[in-house]
C-alpha cells in the first residue's frame, strides 16, 4: 500500500490553481489513517486506489494491492500506482457523454431532440412500432427508452442484456429490437445498449471509430496519451464499459467537468453541456437523479447542515469519479469488487466516512 500527500504531480499544469487549500494537514492525515486502517481491517473491500484533488491540487493519493481484471479477463494480483491503467467500466458511459457533446458542438451528430431511429435506416422493419418511432436521442442519453433491457444479472451471465449485445451478430439491431414496454421518457432503466447507440452516432457522424475520435478531441487536449479502450469481437469499441485509464487521467476528466468544460483556458466540452449533465432529467430506480449518462446526488460534509450537490460517474466493481463543485473537490476511486452486489460499499465509505467526514 502507498499513501502520500502531494501537490500537482504533473496535473496542475492543466488546472487553475486555488489561492489556498481549505483542507488542513490534519484533515488529510485523518483521511490517510482511515484509509490505512479500513484497508487493513478488510472494511474497504477490494480498494485499489484513491486520488483526491482540491481546486486542482493533488492533496491525497493512496494505492493498494488486489485482484484485478481487464474487461472480465483476470489479471491476478496487482500493485497499483499512478501509472497503472484500470478498468473504469461504466464510468465510460459518462466519458462517452462528453465525447458526444463535442461532436454535437461540431455539428457532426444529431441533436438530443432528433428522432433516434432516423440514424439507423438499415432497420426499417423496427419502425413499425409507435413507441420506437417516438424515440429521440435524448431518450438514449437518459436511459428512458422504456425497453425490456435487463442488466440486473451478473456481467458474467450471457442473459445480461449488455453481454447479449456483445455476443450478438448485430449489436445495434439487438438493442433497438428490444420491446418498448413503457412510454419513452417516463421511466429510467439502466441500459448499456443505449450508450452503444450513442457511440454509433459518434462513429457515423465523425467517420472515425469512437476511440480515435475521443483521443483526438478529448484525451489529447487533456494530455492523456493513447487511452486504452476495449472493443467487442466485432471490433466496435464499448461505449458503455470498455475504457481503461489511470487514476490521474480520470481525475483530469473530472477536473474538466468541474471547470465547466475548460482546460488550460480552452473550452473542450461546451459549457452548456456541463450545465445539462448537472441538471436532473429523470429519477433512477435507486432514488438518485440522472442526466445524460451522469448521476446526481446530494451529500453532507463535516459540520454541514445543508447537503452539497455532487455529480458523479459510476462503474461495476466500485469505480467512481466524484465531483463536488461547492468544495472544489474531484476524487477517483478504483476497486476490484467486480460483479458483486455490494460493490458500491467501498467507494461510498471512502466518500462519506473518510473524505467528507474530514472536509
Amino acid at each position: 500500500m502507498t499513501l502520500s500527500r502531494r501537490k500537482a504531480l504533473g496535473l496542475a499544469a492543466g488546472i487553475s490553481a486555488a489561492p489556498h487549500l481549505a483542507l488542513a494537514e490534519t484533515d488529510v492525515n485523518n483521511m490517510q489513517t482511515a484509509l490505512d486502517l479500513g484497508y487493513r481491517a478488510g472494511l474497504l473491500n477490494g480498494l485499489h486506489a484513491v486520488y483526491l484533488l482540491e481546486a486542482g491540487d493533488l492533496v491525497l493519493e493512496a494505492y493498494f494491492e488486489g485482484e484485478d481484471e481487464n474487461w472480465g479477463r483476470p489479471l491476478g494480483q496487482r500493485s497499483f500506482g499512478p501509472n497503472a491503467r484500470h478498468d473504469i467500466r461504466s464510468v465510460t458511459k459518462s466519458v462517452t457523454s462528453l465525447v458526444y457533446a463535442i461532436a454535437l458542438d461540431q455539428g457532426l451528430v444529431p441533436a438530443p431532440d432528433a428522432p433516434l431511429l432516423a440514424s439507423f435506416p438499415e432497420y426499417p422493419d423496427l419502425a413499425d412500432n409507435d413507441r420506437r418511432r417516438s424515440w429521440t436521442v435524448a431518450h438514449a442519453l437518459n436511459m428512458t427508452l422504456g425497453t425490456s433491457w435487463n442488466e440486473s444479472l451478473p456481467y458474467s451471465d450471457p442473459r445480461n442484456s449488455e453481454i447479449g449485445m456483445e455476443i450478438a451478430d448485430d449489436r445495434y439491431r439487438f438493442v433497438l429490437a428490444h420491446d418498448p414496454i413503457d412510454p419513452p421518457g417516463t421511466y429510467w432503466n439502466y441500459n448499456g445498449g443505449a450508450t452503444a447507440l450513442i457511440g454509433a452516432l459518434i462513429e457515423r457522424g465523425t467517420g472515425k471509430n469512437l476511440a480515435d475520435y475521443a483521443q483526438e478531441v478529448l484525451f489529447d487536449p487533456l494530455g492523456i496519451g493513447d487511452a486504452e479502450w476495449n472493443a467487442g469481437r466485432d471490433g466496435v469499441h464499448s461505449a458503455a464499459s470498455g475504457l481503461r485509464l489511470t487514476a490521474p487521467e480520470l481525475a483530469r476528466i473530472g477536473e474538466l467537468v468541474r471547470q465547466e468544460g475548460v482546460w488550460q483556458g480552452t473550452q473542450i466540452v461546451p459549457q452548456d453541456w456541463v450545465t445539462l449533465i448537472s441538471t436532473p432529467q429523470i429519477t433512477t430506480a435507486f432514488g438518485s437523479e440522472y442526466s445524460h449518462f451522469w448521476w446526481l446526488t446530494r451529500q453532507y460534509a463535516r459540520g454541514s447542515d445543508t447537503p452539497l450537490s455532487m455529480l458523479h460517474a459510476a462503474g461495476n466493481g466500485g469505480q467512481r469519479l466524484y465531483i463536488l463543485p461547492e468544495l472544489d473537490l474531484t476524487m477517483v476511486v478504483f476497486a476490484g469488487a467486480y460483479n458483486r452486489p455490494d460493490d458500491w460499499m467501498t467507494p461510498t465509505l471512502v466518500l462519506q466516512r473518510i473524505v467528507l467526514a474530514n472536509v
